[in-house]
């Protein structure tokens, strides 16, 4: 996701004022290893949110996705709201997965581009996203992690539900998926996306809600426990896909805070975003575009918000 667009503008994101401990306690040496083979390994073949000025945005529609050897896609079931396993240690805990964007979005750009009230302003509705330099575009992308989170958390015993399955002409806007988790009365809430930032530009940032409290927005309940889960989250992402934390924001924590982003300002539930990657960057899209990472990926979430929900 770029952060031209809703919940994304070109200002360079806050200085984190604390590390991420949850992650370098737990990833030595593991993840040190797995950032390694991370960047040793991935391809150099060619295959918003979260960079600051250098980013740049999706201008046109995202062209038709390339068809490189992947593994298959779980077929979404449509049971969104389903319990999960009925002994499962995740029994009676909500979670709601936001896949970031809507593939039909580019075919509405007088409905999406319309102004929404975030608390601190009014945005854009929404976006069309990003894409890899071959054309795989962020919104089916993060509908296919979603997808895959959705089963894992399942089998945990949670009942989840997506803000959306690409089973609506557009969006939803920024502030209704922040409604979606707040009617829910979420225990957490993740919002999956992939970057558009410059080649060279890699690995995942967790972004974490500041203390907003004007207009209707008001995060100050939300952000202790916010950032108790995006550290959890970022920490398991590392074990499980072996991608080091951002090389371009979050001095290397892999947490970057932000005021500005509706889908956060809104959210009364903890709630984080995920930048899992750069897809214009040839060795992130290589990552990206491999449905056997996108299970990583997901593993990575599960991992983070079982963590979180069990305490």
């Amino acid at each position: 996701m770029s952060y031209t667009g809703p919940d994304f503008d070109p200002t360079p994101p806050r200085r984190l004022r604390r590390p991420l401990t949850v992650a370098v306690a737990a990833l030595v040496p593991g993840a040190l290893l797995g950032w390694l083979v991370y960047d040793t390994t991935a391809s150099d073949t060619t295959a918003s949110d979260g960079g600051g000025p250098q980013r740049t945005a999706a201008s046109s529609p995202a062209p038709a996705p390339a068809s490189p050897t992947q593994t298959p896609t779980p077929t979404p079931s449509r049971d969104d709201d389903k319990p999960g396993a009925p002994d499962g240690p995740l029994k009676g805990k909500v979670v709601v997965i936001d896949p970031g964007h809507n593939p039909n979005n580019f075919r509405h750009a007088s409905e999406i581009n319309s102004k929404v009230d975030i608390g601190t302003g009014r945005k854009e509705c929404d976006t069309t996203g990003t894409s890899t330099n071959s054309g795989y575009p962020e919104a089916d992308f993060t509908l296919d992690v979603a997808h895959r989170l959705r089963a894992l958390l399942q089998q945990q015993g949670a009942t989840v539900k997506l803000t959306h399955d690409a089973d609506r002409p557009y969006g939803p806007c920024i502030d209704e998926r922040a409604r979606v988790g707040n009617q829910a009365h979420a225990d957490a809430v993740v919002s999956i996306h992939a970057d558009g930032s410059v080649s060279g530009n890699r690995g995942f940032h967790v972004i974490l809600p500041g203390a907003v409290h004007q207009g209707a927005a008001d995060t100050r309940p939300i952000v202790d426990s916010s950032r108790d889960l995006g550290e959890r989250i970022a920490g398991n992402f590392v074990r499980a896909t072996g991608s080091a934390p951002s090389n371009y924001v979050g001095d290397g924590t892999g947490l970057v805070t932000r005021e500005d982003l509706g889908g956060l300002n809104l959210s009364t539930v903890p709630k984080v975003f995920i930048e899992c990657g750069n897809m214009r960057d040839s060795k992130d899209a290589a990552l990206l575009t491999s449905g056997a990472w996108r299970q990583k990926a997901a593993l990575g979430l599960s991992g983070g918000i079982v963590s979180f929900l069990r305490g």
